[in-house]
């Protein structure tokens, strides 16, 4: 790789990286890393190789990117730059098995690097008097609709109704969309989508019947919109609010659970 400009470094077990020395141009770069991949990758003897660049390397970035490496973590502050401030440094990796070429292998990539979304699907469940089912959770003092974080590659409501049988250890035909909400950052949480499902009708005899997931939930309550406001946090409670007074066949999107402004 003498000509390319690029080092190699053997890590042991099939494991390399690959390094440089001042800042090539990112056509020249991007040239150097795929024929240094493929060299390495293709009967080189190195089944995964990685590189490491520090955040503010733009350039290098793209390079990386566009000669097939993926993203695979970040170490914060983890470098010192040029004016003493410390940079997060980012670890990118292609593997043998990777694809790179065509459509899939493009996508592939930029999956990797994009920006990705927590989505949260709840459910609300109500008496014949309106009364909301909430739940008390062992891990924080504010109360919650049933449901809970979506799986990868798992639908909203399917995650909707997992979260439920996990929670309240029954099987719930969950209904249509109420609310699309924005979560902004919230205690050390990045901004996220939460979606709100009908959960029909329930009766205080069949709640009382449910078999909750001690590790997580404490206990469910049936309650009014006025008690859930001492329980819930503000957003949530306005969330809830919204989707309890939706017309039939009506849904809402909202920003930090407010209708946004028109």
């Amino acid at each position: 790789m003498a000509d390319s400009g690029l080092q190699l470094r053997n890590l042991g077990d099939g494991v390399a990286s690959v390094h440089w020395d001042g800042e090539p141009s990112l056509p020249d770069l991007t040239q150097a890393l795929s024929v240094a991949a493929e060299q390495a990758l293709v009967g080189g003897g190195v089944r995964r190789l990685e590189v490491v660049l520090a955040s503010q390397q733009t350039q290098e970035r793209r390079a990386v990117l566009r000669s097939g490496f993926r993203l695979e973590g970040v170490r914060r502050q983890a470098v010192r730059g040029a004016d003493g401030s410390w940079a997060d440094e980012l670890l990118f990796a292609r593997l043998a098995t990777d694809a790179v070429d065509g459509a899939h292998g493009f996508s592939a990539v930029m999956n990797s690097a994009l920006p990705k979304k927590r989505l949260i699907a709840h459910v609300v469940m109500r008496d014949e008097q309106g009364r909301v089912l909430l739940c008390e959770t062992q891990f924080k003092p504010d109360w919650e609709l049933p449901g809970g974080i979506v799986e990868p590659g798992e639908t909203p409501r399917h995650g909707a109704i997992r979260e439920v049988r996990e929670e309240l250890g029954i099987h719930l035909a969950v209904g249509r969309l109420l609310v699309v909400d924005w979560l902004p950052p919230y205690l050390g949480w990045d901004d996220a989508i939460e979606m709100i499902f009908d959960g029909g009708t329930v009766t205080a005899d069949e709640v009382g019947g449910y078999a909750l997931q001690p590790s997580e939930i404490k206990r469910v309550q049936l309650v009014t919109l006025a008690q859930a406001a001492e329980l819930l946090t503000p957003i949530a409670h306005r969330r809830l609010s919204i989707a309890a007074s939706l017309a039939p066949g009506t849904m809402a999107y909202t920003e930090d659970g407010t209708v946004p402004a028109s």
